[in-house]
């Protein structure tokens, strides 16, 4: 009995903006500042390596100021839209009935829902009465790789069963129009709105193609850095926390991250094909593209989720998944996931198509 990703699918809000049409918008919010302020604000987002990004609101509303409420009833409102759709085609395309799903992991950091957005599909899809839930909300960027090792785990405990993935975010909700901090501007420049679908069985794969197989998946905990990434929650929202050195201390843990991973798994670097990262910002990708570069890998499909879409957290490396369920791969290909996020926290997740 193996685990495998039977189908995924993606789901983008209606607006979409380029980071050129985004700018007017910056420099009216900072209109007040200094010029080398304003035009350092600018020069962030013209080098995020983003041409263009998705919200579930308009511009010109992400950029007005209003309270944590409304922005939070709109996340509520379009989190079920998205959640529906992108579920629905991946059922679709899998040939899967709605109540053939014995387990529903949804994941988001973005915003605020109780009951959480599966508990509307249950009704919306008509998913069975009994289906197990697990909504997780405190795991950021990481949570779409921590929701594959939570499938994996109970498929692997459970066989002949069905699992579903839902990822769901919408950073721009989070927007905070009174920070001027570097962190808050950072965020604005790299994050985009999305969700994702990866549904996972653990009955015999009697499909004529190739589908990856999750060989292991394994979390590993950065001592001491829970200060390195994460929201506060403010009268104002979920205020962004991105420390600078998330880049560097990437770079000093990645031995210990990737090397004992593969290892376990009787591998090591050069025996991976295909590399699923998660684009977390220019800098987080430059670091993880000299680590591997040197080796002869790259991340170029991450580069281009992180062009086309920005850093959407939490199911951005399900859209670098998606566009690997796409490509005419080999029956032994080896993939690596792999995703940074709040605690700080690296996770890992072994594919190979069989």
């Amino acid at each position: 009995m193996s685990v495998h990703i039977a189908q995924t699918s993606t789901a983008l809000p209606q607006h979409k903006r380029t980071t050129e049409e985004i700018i007017p918008y910056v420099e009216q919010w900072l209109a007040n500042e200094d010029e080398r302020f304003r035009r350092k604000a600018i020069k962030i987002f013209r080098n995020a390596a983003i041409d263009q990004r998705y919200g579930i609101m308009p511009v010109e509303d992400v950029f007005t100021q209003t309270s944590f409420e409304e922005k939070n009833r709109i996340y509520a409102a379009e989190a079920r839209k998205l959640g529906k759709k992108v579920i629905t085609e991946a059922l679709e395309k899998a040939n899967w009935k709605a109540e053939s799903l014995d387990y529903i992991i949804s994941v988001s950091c973005t915003g605020i829902m109780i009951p959480s957005v599966d508990a509307y599909l249950i009704n919306d899809l008509k998913l069975r009465q009994d289906i197990v839930r697990l909504p997780i909300t405190e795991m950021g960027c990481v949570a779409g790789v921590s929701a594959l090792i939570y499938a994996y785990q109970f498929l692997t405990a459970h066989p002949n069963k069905r699992a579903a993935i839902l990822a769901i975010e919408a950073p721009t909700a989070t927007f905070q129009h009174t920070d001027l901090s570097m962190t808050n501007i950072v965020s604005a420049a790299i994050f985009g709105d999305g969700a994702a679908c990866v549904l996972l069985s653990s009955e015999e794969n009697e499909a004529d193609v190739l589908k990856p197989v999750v060989r292991d998946g394994a979390m590993y905990h950065f001592f001491d850095a829970a200060h390195m990434m994460g929201f506060d929650l403010t009268n104002n929202g979920l205020k962004m926390i991105l420390d600078p050195s998330v880049p560097e201390t990437i770079q000093e843990h990645f031995p210990a991250i990737i090397n004992p991973f593969l290892e376990k798994n009787g591998l090591d670097i050069p025996a991976v094909d295909h590399l699923i990262f998660h684009p977390g910002g220019k800098k987080i990708v430059q670091t993880v593209e000299e680590l591997f570069g040197v080796l002869g890998k790259n991340i170029d499909d991450t580069k281009a989720v992180l062009s086309q879409c920005g850093n959407m957290s939490s199911a951005t490396v399900l859209y670098v998944l998606h566009r690997f369920m796409h490509k005419e791969l080999h029956t032994g290909d080896i993939g690596l996931m792999l995703s940074f996020g709040p605690g700080f926290t690296a996770q890992r997740v072994l594919l190979e198509w069989q």
